[in-house]
């Protein structure tokens, strides 16, 4: 249970990352260049953790970070950029909240994890605490940003999964530079092609493109396969609704707001759910990988 708690924990550092990412995006990266701002995320991040793994891609690792990069990064960052510019934080974060239920559908298809009632509710639950935590109707919500948000879930969530499936092959710092580099370089040709010149980029998207890279690229995802390497991928999924609570108190810390009565029972409801999950998850997952390994 230790080790399960320790792993926990650096899994977690990949949602709280990210939660501070729809802020950064909003605030300080230029709206109108989803697939340079993609790109300038996902090569930056993948040539730092080259440089650390010191590892390329052998035989079919070639053609599987091209297919993760697509799924993964390239395709992923692009709508989740577009659903910043486009959509409410809150919006856009509780279409993001469905992911665990999608993981749990994928990694049983998949990789044979069968989710227990446990996560099944510690899921609905949590999907619950952020919708009543952010979810007010008081700002429109545009349905391009929507939809770009449903198929950043749907389509991460897949690969995610399929990055699980595939992990015991190599080294997780090195499967994630690989999955970086290859999303960067699909995005170049069509950042070329659809927005023609790059951005002009003054001092603080700059500083803002950095944090995005270092902070809630390399390091975030170097945690979140390091988890889905040791962890159920329900477990993970769960542990993803830390992004949008993080998001709500990074709100509450920075602009001075002050927590509802609403958001705090959404927060109470979205916590009891990751943990709940967590506690049912690694028998279901052990029970799994055996029928998997007996068929």
């Amino acid at each position: 249970m230790e080790a399960n708690l320790r792993w926990s924990l650096v899994t977690a550092i990949a949602p709280i990352a990210w939660g501070t990412n729809y802020y950064v995006t909003r605030q300080f990266l230029p709206a109108g260049h989803a697939l340079y701002g993609a790109a300038l995320r996902a090569l930056p991040a993948g040539l730092l953790l080259l440089a650390v793994c010191r590892r390329l891609p052998r035989g079919s690792w070639w053609w599987k970070s091209l297919v993760l990069g697509f799924l993964n990064m390239s395709a992923f960052f692009a709508l989740i950029y577009v659903a910043a510019q486009r959509l409410p934080t809150s919006a856009a974060s509780t279409v993001m909240a469905t992911a665990p239920l999608v993981m749990m559908l994928f990694a049983w298809a998949l990789i044979a994890e069968r989710p227990g009632p446990r996560q099944l509710t510690g899921a609905v639950l949590g999907v619950s605490g952020v919708s009543l935590m952010l979810l007010t109707g008081a700002v429109p919500v545009d349905a391009a940003g929507v939809v770009a948000s449903v198929a950043a879930m749907a389509m991460s969530s897949f690969g995610y999964v399929l990055a699980k499936r595939w992990s015991t092959e190599v080294d997780v710092l090195a499967s994630t530079a690989w999955q970086l580099l290859g999303g960067g370089i699909l995005l170049v040709p069509f950042a070329v092609a659809v927005e023609g010149s790059p951005p002009v980029l003054d001092a603080p998207a700059l500083l803002g493109f950095a944090y995005v890279a270092v902070v809630a690229t390399a390091l975030a995802f170097a945690a979140w396969f390091t988890g889905l390497r040791r962890l159920p991928a329900a477990t993970v999924g769960l542990l993803g609704l830390l992004n949008p609570v993080t998001g709500v108190l990074l709100g509450t810390a920075i602009a001075g707001e002050t927590l509802t009565l609403r958001q705090i029972c959404g927060l109470l409801l979205t916590l009891t759910g990751i943990l709940l999950g967590r506690r049912g998850g690694f028998l279901t997952a052990r029970d799994g990988r055996n029928s998997a390994g007996s068929n």
